[in-house]
């Protein structure tokens, strides 16, 4: 069953740093020398990412990196080797800075639908960076003026593909209720698990992630001209358990990234990628636009690479990475957005990665 794709919306905190920037954050919260300070200097000028977004007000930033000013934040560390603030102050900022990132999204994307918010009946919400109950999505229901009846669905710590999870669950929902309005949304706060001190496994990670929101709004098909979300799938690939993980720990959550990962992605997306399409009626040369989650410059040279594609095929992928960085989930709803408000040609695929290692799609007409 096709599902129209009815308005999509992004938000990002106020707060913008550059990449000479994020250096400084990581020479003041990861480097124990000079070596560390250049090897992290050069992690950085090779992550893909110019610029990002983070919840962090601008005197919390300057404390916590240049030690200016007096503002009280617990993210400071407090000497070589310090671990960071604990999971609990971490959750606690993510209860605070989720749901008015999440509403601004959500706001941008009802209009753009022309769906009043009284009528939404499904809520779908995604985040791997934050825990509470209530949550983010009762958050929503009171800020949007949502229904006490909306139906609700959260799609958790699946990572960076959690939104295709999460337009998958959408989908089943329209195709069990035709009369069904679903409002997704993403939000994720990845900077308040910056890991700090020296542990190589984590740099990359710090290198990459970053903050934002995305929202859509989805309905049954209406014959309106726009894009359209076809079908999904999805592949766990083989021996890949331990190449991606993204675990709760004392100080945050703790994201691993193997050198595996751009192999593994190389060797088994082609193959995966050929089968699911063929369900379809279509082959990877009949896809005309792509939405490639950005989970760093190798993995968007790996898919490219494996699938036989130009390099221009992901120039928006990589376009969102620069300007955004890595915002887990909600980075593949930033790369639609761009591309459908750019009427970029159908057949679109979007594909995403995240633990197991898991590969996730959408195909949208």
């Amino acid at each position: 069953m096709h599902i129209e794709v009815l308005g999509i919306g992004t938000a990002t905190p106020p707060l913008r740093i550059d990449r000479s920037e994020s250096i400084d954050v990581a020479r003041a919260l990861c480097a124990e020398d000079d070596d560390h300070g250049e090897l992290l200097a050069s992690l950085y000028r090779q992550s893909g990412v110019d610029a990002r977004h983070v919840v962090y007000r601008p005197e919390e930033f300057r404390r916590i990196v240049y030690g200016e000013g007096d503002c009280d934040t617990p993210f400071v560390a407090k000497g070589v080797g310090d671990p960071g603030p604990s999971t609990a102050v971490r959750m606690e900022r993510f209860e605070a800075e989720a749901p008015p990132l999440a509403e601004e999204a959500s706001r941008v994307a009802l209009g753009r639908s022309g769906v009043e918010p009284g009528s939404i009946t499904h809520l779908v919400t995604v985040s791997c960076t934050g825990l509470a109950a209530p949550g983010v999505d009762l958050e929503l229901m009171g800020r949007l003026g949502l229904s006490a009846t909306v139906e609700r669905a959260h799609v958790g710590f699946m990572g960076c593909h959690g939104a295709l999870n999460g337009l998958r669950v959408a989908r089943g929902l329209i195709a069990a209720e035709p009369g069904a309005r679903v409002l997704l949304c993403s939000v994720e706060l990845c900077s308040l698990h910056y890991s700090y001190g020296w542990n190589p496994r984590r740099m990359v990670g710090n290198a990459l992630f970053a903050d934002g929101a995305a929202a859509v709004v989805l309905g049954p098909p209406s014959g309106h001209p726009g894009w359209r979300l076809a079908a999904n799938g999805a592949c766990l690939f083989p021996g890949s358990e331990g190449a991606m993980t993204w675990r709760v720990r004392d100080h945050g959550f703790e994201m691993v990234l193997s050198t595996r990962v751009p192999g593994l992605i190389q060797k088994h997306v082609g193959p995966w990628l050929e089968s699911w399409l063929a369900r379809s009626g279509l082959t990877v040369g009949d896809v005309a636009s792509w939405a490639v989650h950005p989970g760093g410059p190798r993995v968007l040279a790996c898919v490219t690479e494996a699938l036989g594609l130009p390099a221009e095929s992901v120039a928006t992928s990589r376009s969102v990475l620069a300007r955004y960085g890595n915002m887990s989930s909600a980075t593949v709803l930033f790369i639609l957005d761009e591309l459908s408000r750019g009427d970029a040609p159908r057949p679109c695929v979007a594909l995403g990665f995240g633990p197991g290692l898991a590969a996730e799609a959408a195909l949208f007409r």
